[in-house]
């Protein structure tokens, strides 16, 4: 027997995308439905960052003061370890506006925050264990889909004016809808792992660049979350020389971190990403829309792909929460106006992401990855960061390093972005006191 039900608008996914949308269209007096896969958020290894351009839509919405209550650390400076020694990259401090840095804490203490402003909402309705097993159809048109519950195995028809597909790079609803992706080819996966942190280490985010080697460690507080960058399809061949060559490899590009790799006891305790950087020609049918990485999913170069996603989510709830509220079916030229919104500042970051692997991060993870011995020059082996010669860096970052006014620059292109989207004014609340 299938357990039916109806709702206005149906997100599925709970991620950042997901709940942000959820919120926003609550917060329109829209019924709205959001079905999360799993049971609670807890999971490792998603990414951590919250820029400065989520921070501020976090204040429109009247939500500053509950997220400042989080446990968090602050990156203000982007830093590359060089061979050579260390150059700054980004200064956040430069940002404009009431947060220049990008907050770092775990993604599920972020959409407990949003779930829980979201509960508040009478027209908002959640629900964990929900994985989506294929899209309900009224002859083209898409009016809802069909899940499983994990927790009995009973199975749900949901009926909704309008569904939106969050549910991320892997996407259910766009495999259900039989939408295929452009694919532009990238050269890295990305070992992901967590080694202890200790008091005196660098403050933030480290970046390690090296012949063969590149890794990032964003500050967690307790701990670090590495980030370790591999061949495109090198996991199984790397994983069979045995967990010693990562610890190797990564003693010998970080010798003050040589002694902590004996935390990582067995494969077990590192994850693999499959980078992937693509994008949907079109990010809707009938019925269906598809924001965040359903839509496109993003590099990990710049940490930006939450951004996007949630600015995906503002864009969608502004343009089609009045629709839905006025009644009646949202059609598909409504839908189209969420693309055309979002393209452009998608695929010019796509485009800066396309760069960058072949420019920078190819050929490091194409070179061969020679046995480390020691601390390279200008890196001590306790973490000091000594700076790199000027005349020893290439052209851009050399200009980084003697004009330190440019370093916001890059700066605003990560924590803010090129299209920020703000809180439309019915969603906007005053400040509330942390709980």
């Amino acid at each position: 027997m299938v357990n039916s039900e109806r709702t206005t608008c149906l997100v599925v996914g709970g991620g950042p995308a997901g709940m942000v949308l959820g919120l926003l269209m609550a917060r329109a007096g829209v019924e709205v439905t959001v079905l999360e896969k799993h049971a609670d958020f807890l999971r490792d290894f998603r990414g951590d960052t919250v820029h400065a351009s989520t921070l501020n839509l976090l204040d429109e919405l009247g939500l500053g003061e509950r997220f400042a209550a989080v446990p968090q650390r602050r990156l203000e400076r982007i830093t590359v370890q060089l061979d050579e020694g260390t150059a700054h990259v980004a200064d956040m401090r430069r940002l404009p506006g009431a947060h220049p840095h990008i907050a770092l804490v775990p993604q599920w203490d972020f959409l407990d925050l949003l779930a829980d402003a979201a509960a508040e909402e009478p027209t908002f309705t959640l629900r964990r264990e929900a994985e989506v097993v294929g899209l309900l159809r009224d002859g083209s048109r898409v009016t809802g889909v069909r899940y499983v519950d994990r927790s009995d195995g009973t199975e749900h028809d949901v009926r909704a004016d309008l569904t939106v597909a969050c549910d991320g790079r892997g996407s259910a609803v766009r495999a259900a809808a039989a939408l295929e992706p452009r694919s532009f080819g990238v050269p890295m996966d990305v070992w992901w792992f967590r080694l202890p942190r200790r008091e005196g280490d660098p403050v933030g985010g480290v970046g390690r660049f090296s012949t063969g080697h590149l890794c990032v460690m964003i500050d967690r507080g307790e701990y670090w979350q590495c980030g370790y960058l591999i061949r495109k399809g090198g996991d199984t061949a790397l994983r069979a020389a045995g967990i010693g060559e990562l610890r190797r490899r990564f003693g010998g590009l970080l010798p003050w971190m040589a002694d902590r790799t004996g935390a990582l006891e067995s494969w077990d305790d590192v994850k693999l990403l499959d980078v992937r950087l693509e994008r949907l020609r079109r990010w809707d049918l009938d019925g269906l829309l598809l924001i965040g990485d359903a839509a496109h999913a993003m590099s990990p170069v710049g940490g930006v792909g939450i951004n996007l996603a949630v600015a995906d989510a503002v864009a969608a709830a502004r343009i089609l929460a009045p629709a839905l509220r006025s009644g009646g079916l949202v059609p598909p030229s409504v839908l189209r106006k969420v693309q055309r919104r979002r393209w452009w500042a998608t695929a010019l970051v796509q485009g800066a992401q396309r760069i960058a692997h072949r420019v920078v991060l190819g050929p490091v993870v194409g070179a061969t990855a020679a046995a480390a011995t020691g601390a390279p020059t200008g890196i001590t082996d306790d973490g000091g960061l000594a700076p790199a010669p000027l005349a020893s860096l290439p052209f851009p970052l050399r200009m980084l390093q003697r004009f330190p006014v440019l370093q916001g620059i890059p700066a605003r292109a990560v924590a803010i972005g090129p299209l920020p989207e703000h809180a439309p004014d019915w969603a906007r609340r005053a400040p509330e006191p942390a709980r």
